[in-house]
């Protein structure tokens, strides 16, 4: 093993010699004798400003909070003002079935263009675009049954509460639990 090691070390050495020594040459470089960086830039390319995209949307985290929601929604409210809609939480009271129909029809509109560009992400926990998602609502469901919610099940969304008779106990003693549930399942997987 001693042998493999000390190649394995030469090899890189002499490497790192021969690239120090390309790097160092120059053509038509550097006349005042300062060394040159060598770059892995090609021509034409520019350099990124940031490595997310100016239009990303944002991504919710388990512990997201209700303020912090509503920052990341702000960016998808402007949109469906400026689609001519009312956002949803503007309507207070006159939404559902007290909203007017043509307003809904507006909301609706603006929210196909919105959504998809400004809508924050769910958690990536719960994100159907994680192939883990499916295995992370059946592990908070069995945590979730551990701790006394009797009607539980991981369907194709998460996890449902309740069962086929919408049991309140479940109900609320399953959202009430959900977040701590979903933070230890988290935690075990990292």
């Amino acid at each position: 093993m001693r042998g493999h090691k000390r190649v394995l070390v030469v090899l890189v050495a002499a490497a790192a010699v021969a690239g120090a020594s390309a790097c160092s040459s120059s053509e038509g470089g550097a006349e005042d004798g300062r060394a040159q960086v060598a770059t892995l830039e090609s021509a034409g390319s520019t350099p990124a400003a940031s490595a997310k995209p100016a239009d990303a949307r944002p991504r919710e985290r388990l512990d997201t909070t209700e303020a912090e929601l509503e920052v990341m929604l702000e960016p998808y409210y402007k949109c469906i003002r400026e689609q001519g809609a009312t956002p949803k939480k503007d309507m207070g009271d006159k939404f559902g079935d007290r909203a007017p129909a043509a307003e809904l029809e507006k909301l609706i509109k603006a929210d196909k263009v919105c959504n998809p560009k400004f809508y924050p992400l769910p958690p990536w926990e719960k994100d159907p675009a994680n192939p883990e998602s499916r295995d992370f609502a059946r592990d908070v469901v069995k945590c979730l049954k551990g701790k006394g919610v009797k009607y539980v099940e991981a369907d194709e969304s998460g996890y449902a509460l309740g069962g086929p008779n919408n049991d309140s106990q479940s109900i609320s003693k399953g959202m009430e639990l959900a977040p701590e549930c979903e933070r230890e399942v988290a935690a075990k997987r990292k």
